[in-house]
Order: structure tokens, then sequence, then C-alpha cells
């Protein structure tokens, strides 16, 4: 009886609950800065060979280890062992270092736009001064993360729904708006040929920001086996999912292009251009600013939000079942509150390294801004290999495993998907790495520099503690 009750989210509980979980607002804006009108295929593309797999590959690795709580990690330890379950919990928290050094650009975007209507706030001070801001941000926030306050999640939570809200509402009211209000569309003359892409480098170095918008996928594995019939709602509620976000990432692009015009697309858009949307929206009905406004409070309090947890959780996760042979005990030692004093100072001195070094080649903050971006979009990836590694484990394990759930009976067809999956994340990350702007220039060959450094670099201290750990004993 008990487990019945355990088991009652149905398929549109899973789709909704991983919805909030998976997508926002930011990534129709982003890849429309990329590619314009052409991510409309794009998004097809990503969703029908790519994210689809990716959602139900993590449903089966789940439902595989129901027991397990560290996640990824936690598929690894099973599958291929302690050493690489080490490597793979290092590499779900270093890649959050990009991500820790760009939050607090953003909220200091979003509350530019807030308090004085515009994107003009980063422009009134050298990037040096910015940057230094956004470390003194940073560390405030650490400190506040440091204190656990929950009252922070449960604003960061009611942001967050604002948020989600406010992106289905813009879809609809943009969509609408050229029947209702007469507005003239930007993007002149759209044809089918206006979806097609054009298929060269500068297109493929663009790939790696739609894989980092659609990841992240492994958050939904917990609700497997708190769904009832996992075998066929949990499918069924992933199928949703991507229909509901291909809806509003193409129905998204397509507002964009009404509004911006695809040929001309700002240089500024993917720092602003959520902002822009919201008060294009507004003017359209007659709304003045009160729309950007709200999305920009909102956005304000969701960043800060996901900055403290993301400073804490990826770190505690880490470091809370450290395995004395690979993590220093240095570095798991914790203060009175239970906070990780030594593992906070290691993710202060490397984000204060990615925050301030890029200002030696990067004269412009909105230069800066993309450049850290597209660095998440290169990082982030790099975690969701694990997943797909402990999925070809599984399979090739299979008679040692008999989960509730699974994708792909076929053993060849399942390891295909899981190899493919791989394979065009490894690929969208390594094409990642090249600076979307005039090719050698001095400020292109330092990003690419940074680039390709940053990854090996953030990756490679994950080996260097497993031989201080042994040192030490």
């Amino acid at each position: 009886m008990p487990n019945v009750q355990e088991k009652q989210l149905r398929w549109y509980n899973i789709a909704l609950m991983s919805f909030i979980t998976v997508w926002g607002f930011g990534n129709v804006v982003n890849n429309y800065a990329n590619q314009g009108l052409v991510v409309v295929f794009s998004w097809v593309f990503i969703f029908a060979l790519y994210f689809i797999p990716y959602a139900l590959i993590v449903g089966q690795l789940g439902s595989t280890f129901k027991e397990g709580k560290g996640g990824v990690s936690t598929w690894i330890k099973h599958t291929m062992g302690p050493g690489l379950a080490y490597l793979a919990a290092w590499t779900y928290w270093v890649v959050h270092i990009p991500y820790l050094a760009q939050k607090p650009q953003a909220i200091l975007i979003a509350l530019g736009w807030a308090l004085k209507g515009d994107g003009s706030l980063i422009k009134e001070y050298t990037v040096v001064a910015l940057q230094g801001l956004t470390l003194a941000l940073f560390v405030f926030f650490m400190w506040v993360a440091s204190r656990g306050m929950k009252s922070l999640k449960v604003v960061g939570s009611v942001a967050g729904i604002a948020m989600f809200i406010m992106s289905i509402l813009y879809v609809v009211m943009a969509v609408t708006a050229p029947a209702i209000t007469n507005v003239e569309i930007a993007t002149a003359n759209i044809t089918w040929q206006s979806f097609i892409p054009h298929i060269d480098f500068t297109y493929i170095t663009t790939i790696s920001m739609l894989v980092f918008a659609v990841g992240g996928a492994e958050k939904i594995s917990p609700y497997v086996n708190q769904t009832r019939n996992p075998g066929k709602e949990f499918p069924k509620g992933m199928l949703f999912l991507a229909v509901m976000v291909a809806v509003c990432a193409i129905l998204g692009s397509l507002a964009m292009g009404m509004m911006f015009d695809s040929r001309h697309i700002p240089g500024d858009l993917m720092t602003n251009g959520q902002y822009y949307a919201f008060q294009k929206l507004g003017e359209y009905y007659h709304m003045g600013n009160s729309l950007m406004v709200i999305y920009a409070i909102a956005n304000t309090l969701g960043q800060i939000a996901a900055l403290v947890f993301s400073i804490d959780a990826p770190l505690k996760v880490l470091l809370g079942d450290a395995d004395s042979k690979y993590i220093p005990q240095r570095l798991c030692r914790t203060n009175a509150s239970g906070t990780p004093v030594n593992g906070y100072l290691l993710t202060l001195v490397l984000v204060a390294i990615l925050i301030m070094l890029p200002t030696l080649g990067i004269g412009d903050m909105n230069n800066l801004y993309k450049w850290l971006l597209n660095l998440n979009s290169v990082v982030m990836p790099l975690r969701y290999l694990w997943v797909f590694v402990a999925f070809i484990a599984v399979i090739r394990l299979a008679q040692k495993y008999k989960p509730e759930y699974v994708f792909i009976r076929n053993r060849a067809l399942a390891l295909t998907v899981g190899i493919w999956c791989f394979a065009f994340t490894a690929f969208a990350c390594l094409t990642g790495i090249f600076p979307k702007m005039e090719a050698f220039t001095p400020e292109w060959t330092f990003q690419l520099t940074l680039n390709i450094v940053t990854p090996f670099v953030l990756v490679g201290l994950g080996l260097i503690f497993p031989l201080l750990a042994r040192r030490n004993t």
C-alpha cells in the first residue's frame, strides 16, 4: 500500500515538472541571436534526434539505480567503479565554475533594466570596474550561501515560476500581436527558405548553444520511481515534455523573428535580448515598460537564487560522499554551520580568475558576457557525456540490471543511440570552442585560447586531487 501511494505522479505531472526544470526564455533568445530564423530547423533536429533520446536515457538510468542519491556519479560508480565515479562527480561540480562567473553579470544586467529601464548600466563603466563589481557580488552571495538562507530559496522559486509564466505569456502575446495590434513584422518576406540553414563552419560552431539549452535532463531521474506505471507513463511524459519545449522554442523563435530582423540581428541581443523583447511587447500593447520591469525584477531574484544554490549544492554533492582516496580531507573540512570552508575557498579562487582574467583581452562588456555564455555552452555539456557513458555501460551489463523502465530493448540499437548521443555532445563541445566573431583578430585568438585552456584546466584539476589525497594518506 505505501508503494502505491508513493507512485502517484502521472505523465502530465512529469511533463510539467520537467518543463520548468529544463526550459527558460533565455534559451530562445540566445539561439535566435546565434542563428536567426534558421534556428527553427535546428530546434526540430535537436529535439527529434537528441533531446528525446537523452531524456528517455535518463529515465532508464534513474529507474535502474532507484536507490542512488548521487545522480550521475552513482550510475558511474555502480557500472565502472569509484575512480571514474569521482571524475564524474568532479566534472559535474567543476563545469559550474563558468556558470558561477557569469551569474553576477546577469544579475547586474537584470538589475540595470529593472532600475533604469534600459541596458545602459553596463555601458557606464569600464570592463575592469564592472568585473570588479561582479567579483564583489559573487563574494557577497557566497557569504549568503554559507549562511544557508532558506527564505532565498522560496523567493527564487516564486521568481522562477513568474519567469516561466512570463515566458509563456511572451510567446502567446508576441505571436498574436500582428493580428491584434497590426504591428509590422521586422523580418520581411519570410518563406520556407528562411528556415533552411546553410551548413558551414559558422553554423556548426553554434550547435553547442542548442545542446546547452536542452541539457540537464538528468535532474528528472528521481521522478521515475515516483511515477505510476513508469514503463508507460514516464516515456509518455518525456514525449509530452519534448512537444511542449519544441512548441515554445519554435513559436518563441518565430516571435523573435517578428520583433528582430533575422537578417540584421542586434549585436547585443544575447546580453539584452530578453529585456528588448518584453519592452517591445509592452509597446505593441501600449503597456509601456511594465512587462519588461516585471520580467527584469523576477529575473534578478531568480538569478540571485540560482547563484546561491549553485555555489552550495553542487559542491556539497561532490564533498558530501567524498572518498578519501580521491579527495583530500582538508578540502572536506566544514565549519560549525556545515559549510565546506576550503571547498568555498577553492570555488572563490577559480571563479575570481575566470571573472578577472578575460579583462586582459576582452575590452567590451557585451563581448565579455557573450564569451562567458559561449564558454558555458562548451563546458557545461561535458557533464552530459557521463550520462551517456553510464547508459552504454548499463547496456553492456544488461544481465545485471532489471529496471522497471527500459528505453530500447534491442541491445545493438540501444548502444547505437548511446554512442550517437555521446559523439554528438562531444562534437558540439569541440566545435563550440571557436568564437562567434571575426576570425584571427587579437580578441578572437584570446577567446579561442581561453576556450581551449579553461576546460582542460578545470577538468585537469580533478586529476591532481587524488595525488594529493594519496600523499596525505
